[in-house]
């Protein structure tokens, strides 16, 4: 038995155990990804183990790197303050922090390292007219949290802390997605540095949060409504029917149906069934009857009450006038 496992404390399992397979396989990686307004991209991202009384000399980098302490114990030096380190700790070193690291003289210590680069980029340009492009969902939200974690990482104090948010977990999260050859591999690594980003600093401190919009439930609700009765206008819908899938009272819904569309709710299904059967009677051969069933009409004689009524003409008037001859059948 070496001396690093004879000093170690074996009363409980280890929890990054699986990690000392292949402790520095995630580093061979050439991960790199955009969060918000910066790129970041993963230089190392590793399980390393300190036998009792090794040392690693001052030393700084350019980049931003992330330590924990899963097991052991010893200490690190922050600029010429020295610190003392244990299990459940972490400290993050800077851009040009100068730091020393050291492991108890008669205790092995276990470190997670997380080393990466952040570059500020260009902020996102949206669609010239304000729309929101496919792109651009959601990007204004993730730009903001973004911010506020890179801005509190560049301001945290040099010195330790305890890890009271599990940012270690990110280490075997992402590690066991990669043994596992998990599907999505990049996405599981990504939230992984995200998280431990995230974590680190409200470890140190309330991060500040963007405020996120809150809903206009009475539009959500129309939207909801009107979705499902675009997708079953063919059935018997009711007031209630629908009213019970967006959780809310019939009186409400209808409530809102008229503030949103000037009718009530039987006129809009009506309206939503007629635009599909004018469709039908243009690019179809079936019947009346078959189109009129097949739209949520009881009757094709209820169907050509309700058609003339609204277009001054009869469903099959309509179709002479409308029928689109398909190039296969001319």
């Amino acid at each position: 038995m070496n001396l690093e496992c004879s000093t170690r404390v074996t009363s409980k399992p280890y929890a990054f155990e699986q990690m000392l397979e292949q402790p520095t396989a995630l580093d061979r990686l050439d991960l790199e990804f955009r969060w918000g307004n910066y790129g970041i991209r993963m230089l190392r991202f590793h399980h390393t183990s300190f036998p009792p009384g090794r040392t690693v000399s001052f030393h700084k980098h350019s980049d931003y790197e992330f330590h924990y302490i899963p097991r052991g114990k010893g200490k690190v030096i922050l600029g010429e303050v020295p610190f003392a380190l244990q299990e459940g700790m972490l400290y993050l070193t800077g851009p040009n922090v100068l730091h020393y690291q050291e492991a108890d003289a008669q205790e092995a210590m276990d470190e997670l390292c997380l080393h990466i680069d952040i570059v500020k980029l260009e902020e996102a340009i949206g669609a010239a007219d304000g729309s929101m492009e496919a792109k651009d969902w959601g990007a204004k939200w993730e730009i903001a949290e973004a911010e506020a974690c890179i801005q509190q990482l560049q301001s945290l104090p040099v010195r330790p802390a305890v890890d009271q948010y599990r940012a270690m977990d990110c280490f075997l999260t992402a590690y066991r997605a990669w043994h596992e050859n998990q599907p999505g591999l990049f996405t599981v690594l990504k939230q992984a540095i995200i998280q431990i980003l995230l974590r680190t600093a409200r470890s140190y401190a309330s991060v500040p949060q963007p405020d996120l919009p809150s809903r206009d439930m009475k539009h959500y609700r129309y939207q909801l409504a009107v979705q499902f009765i675009n997708d079953n206008y063919m059935e018997p819908l009711t007031l209630e029917i629908v009213a019970e899938r967006v959780q809310i009272s019939s009186r409400q819904l209808q409530r809102i149906f008229r503030e949103h569309t000037g009718a009530t709710f039987s006129e809009y299904i009506e309206q939503v069934r007629l635009a599909h059967i004018c469709s039908e009677l243009s690019l179809s051969s079936e019947t009346i009857d078959q189109i009129a069933f097949r739209s949520g009409f009881s009757s094709s004689n209820y169907l050509h009450y309700v058609f003339k009524k609204k277009f001054g003409m009869t469903p099959m008037q309509y179709r002479q006038q409308h029928h689109v001859i398909s190039p296969a059948l001319s």
